[in-house]
C-alpha cells in the first residue's frame, strides 16, 4: 500500500520553482515497481495541418479524463503524476492500476478512432527497465498556484519512456471496444479562444529540453528565473484570466465534445448540453458561484509542465518574446538546449469537471497548433543535433 500511495504521500514544496529547482534534495527515485504509460495520437502533426486541432485537443484530455476516473473509481484519495502534452499524455503510475489504466486507454482508443479516425498509440515501460537501460527518473510535488500542485520530472526516463513505446507500437486488431469501459463524465469543452491582455498580446507555446541530462535541475531554474524577470511572476503570465472567459455557444463545438464523450452521438443530448452552456451563461455572470468557479479556473490551469522537459504556455509582449527568444538563441548556440516555439493570438482550453466548487481541472495549448506546432519546429532542431 505503501508504494501505492507513493506520490499521494509527497509532500508538496511551496517554495517557488527557481527555489526548488536549487534544493537538489527536494527530488525523489520513482518506485521501481511503478510504470510509465504513454499515449499519443499518430502524425498529429498532419492532423493539426488537415484542421483536426480541437480534435486533438479533445483526444489528449480525454485521455487523462478516462485515466483520472479509472483511478478515481478504485481508490478515490490516490493520486497519480500526468502531463498533457497537447497530442497525447503520459502517466506514472503503480502497478495495481497498470492492466486497467491500460486496458482503458486500449479500449478509449478504439473508440477515437471510430468517432475522430485519429490512431492513438498506448504503451507502457516499468520504471525497472527505464534504470536497468540507465535512464534517470526524479521527481518532486511542486505547489505551482494556491490550489494546484503538479508533479516535476528530472531525468531523460520520460523521454526514453516514449521513445521505446513509439518504436514498438503496433495496432492491436484484435482488441474489440466495451463500451462499458468508455468513462468521460467531466469532460467539457465549451470556451472560446481566450485573448491574452492587451499588454500582453501574444500567446507562446514552448517546448524546451537541456542536451546534457546533468544539466537539467540548474539550466531550468536559470531559464525559468529568466521567465520570470521577463514576463513577470507565473501568474502574472498565466493565459488563463477570469475577465476573458467567454462560453462558445456554437452547437457543432459541442457535437466534437459529444463525439469524444459518447459512444454514440445522441441528438437529445446535444440540445441538453446547448441549452445547459446558454444558462451558464447567467450562472457565471450573475451567481457568487459562478463567479467563484471563474476565479478558480486560472488557479487550476496546467500551463506549465517539467517532465524531463520544459513545457508551458504563457502570454507576453513581442518585444520581451524577441528578448528571450535571442537569450534562447544563445544557449542554443552553446549547444545547452534545443526548443521549440510557437507564438500566436489566443489560447484554448479543454476542462475535466466533476465539481465547479473544488474538483475541475483545465488543460490549456495555444492555437494554430499550439504544442504541435513547437514540436514540429523541436524535432526539426532534435534531428539536426542527432546526425
Amino acid at each position: 500500500m505503501g508504494e501505492i500511495e507513493f506520490y499521494t504521500n509527497l509532500k508538496s514544496a511551496g517554495k517557488n520553482l527557481v527555489d526548488l529547482l536549487a534544493m537538489e534534495t527536494r527530488f525523489t527515485e520513482i518506485p521501481s515497481t511503478w510504470h510509465v504509460v504513454v499515449v499519443d495520437i499518430q502524425n498529429s502533426t498532419e492532423a493539426v495541418a488537415d484542421g483536426k486541432h480541437h480534435q486533438v485537443n479533445l483526444t489528449a484530455t480525454g485521455a487523462i479524463i478516462s485515466v483520472l476516473n479509472l483511478v478515481r473509481k478504485e481508490k478515490q484519495s490516490t493520486e497519480i503524476p500526468y502531463f498533457f502534452g497537447g497530442d497525447g499524455a503520459t502517466f506514472i503510475v503503480p502497478a495495481l492500476f497498470l492492466n486497467q489504466i491500460v486496458g482503458t486507454l486500449d479500449n478509449y482508443s478504439l473508440h477515437i478512432k471510430r468517432n475522430a479516425n485519429l490512431t492513438l498509440r498506448v504503451g507502457h515501460v516499468s520504471v525497472a527497465h527505464l534504470i536497468a537501460q540507465e535512464a534517470t527518473l526524479k521527481i518532486a510535488k511542486h505547489k505551482l498556484t494556491e490550489q494546484l500542485s503538479i508533479p516535476v520530472v528530472l531525468g531523460n526516463g520520460l523521454k526514453r519512456a516514449e521513445e521505446i513505446i513509439k518504436q514498438n507500437f503496433e495496432e492491436n486488431e484484435a482488441i474489440l471496444f466495451e463500451k462499458d469501459l468508455l468513462n468521460l463524465e467531466g469532460m467539457e469543452c465549451r470556451w472560446k479562444k481566450i485573448d491574452p491582455n492587451q499588454s500582453q498580446n501574444k500567446v507562446v507555446c514552448l517546448l524546451l529540453d537541456a542536451v546534457n541530462e546533468t544539466d537539467q535541475r540548474l539550466l531550468y531554474k536559470e531559464i525559468i528565473a529568466q521567465m520570470d524577470i521577463l514576463f513577470g511572476t507565473f501568474n502574472s503570465r498565466q493565459p488563463i484570466k477570469s475577465e476573458k472567459l467567454q462560453l462558445n455557444f456554437n452547437i457543432l463545438t459541442i457535437w466534437e465534445e459529444m463525439k469524444i464523450t459518447l459512444v454514440n452521438q445522441n441528438w437529445f443530448y446535444l440540445l441538453k448540453k446547448w441549452i445547459s452552456t446558454l444558462i451558464g451563461k447567467f450562472y457565471l455572470n450573475l451567481s457568487a458561484d459562478g463567479q467563484h468557479y471563474l476565479q478558480q479556473i486560472g488557479q487550476l490551469s496546467h500551463t506549465f509542465m517539467m517532465d524531463g522537459m520544459i513545457n508551458t504556455i504563457f502570454t507576453a509582449d513581442q518585444d520581451k518574446i524577441d528578448s528571450f527568444v535571442t537569450y534562447l538563441n544563445q544557449l542554443e548556440q552553446n549547444k545547452k538546449i534545443i526548443y521549440g516555439i510557437h507564438i500566436t493570438h489566443a489560447s484554448v482550453m479543454s476542462c475535466y469537471v466533476l465539481d465547479r466548487k473544488t474538483k475541475h481541472s483545465h488543460f490549456v495549448d495555444g492555437t494554430e497548433g499550439g504544442y504541435t506546432s513547437a514540436a514540429k519546429m523541436f524535432k526539426v532542431k532534435l534531428r539536426a543535433l542527432q546526425k
